[in-house]
């Protein structure tokens, strides 16, 4: 049996549209004061994606590394930004740090995916890497922000006892490791979460849109499972890098806590 694939028209498209007014009308009746911000929510929306996809398509007909690599670092520089603005508290260089950790860990897995499990000829072809790299990304900043607030606060909170540490002959690493490991844990938890009900809960994104395109579930289903074993790997990663890079930095050489280094977002 041949499967079509289905398009969706403006007409369609349309008649979709007309769903939100359930929101809108919600809004109206519950007065929760939420219409001009669902409105606005709903135009952007709209308004982004129709020109991401007419960016994807111009996008997807580059043929230089150097170009592809570069979109993939202004991809990546956006979310390490986005996850350290989520944080509670800052230190010097963390931004540039959240941009290492995010950008090599999202390389180095992208890449494994591109030659050793897709086989992608060339593997930096814009059509796979870019969604690839996009969707490790967006489950980055989560894991990044989570794993780096905790980290911070904790060590904010925990001062008194880490300086008795430090104070009685324990290295930085043994006065931090408590921390650390509770930090990783926490940005860690979400992705867990995720694969712990997929297929019984939920149903992600990439088996509903490669199905809707026509293809077999079972193959649909590979290419999911793929997905999460990439995207875990590379938040296990970048939490790990970021976590070590502010440890380094909040923790001097002469096995120092240096809480004056970390200071209020607002501040």
């Amino acid at each position: 049996m041949t499967v079509e694939y289905l398009t969706i028209g403006y007409g369609q498209l349309f008649i979709a549209g007309l769903l939100i007014l359930i929101n809108i009308g919600l809004s109206v009746r519950l007065k929760l004061g939420l219409e001009r911000q669902m409105s606005i929510a709903v135009v952007r929306m709209v308004v982004q994606l129709t020109l991401m996809g007419y960016l994807l398509r111009w996008i997807f007909t580059w043929d230089n590394p150097w170009m592809i690599l570069a979109l993939g670092s202004v991809m990546s520089g956006i979310a390490s930004v986005s996850a350290v603005n989520r944080t509670k508290r800052r230190f010097p260089g963390v931004y540039w740090n959240s941009f290492l950790s995010v950008w090599s860990s999202a390389f180095l897995v992208t890449l494994v995916t591109m030659i050793g499990v897709l086989q992608v000829d060339p593997w930096y072809t814009p059509r796979y890497l870019i969604p690839i790299w996009g969707m490790v990304l967006g489950n980055m900043i989560n894991g990044i922000s989570l794993a780096l607030d905790r980290f911070m606060e904790d060590l904010a909170v925990r001062k008194d006892q880490v300086e008795v540490w430090l104070a009685l002959g324990a290295t930085r690493w043994e006065a931090a490791r408590d921390s650390v490991r509770e930090a990783a844990r926490t940005g860690m938890i979400p992705i867990i979460n995720t694969m712990l009900v997929l297929g019984i809960v939920s149903l992600p994104g990439m088996i509903t849109g490669q199905i809707l395109a026509g293809a077999d579930p079972a193959e649909a289903t590979n290419y999911q499972i793929t997905i999460f074993f990439v995207i875990a790997s590379a938040v296990a990663l970048c939490v790990t890098g970021m976590l070590l890079l502010a440890f380094s930095i909040l923790f001097n050489g002469r096995h120092q806590l240096c809480t004056n280094r970390l200071r209020s977002s607002n501040g």
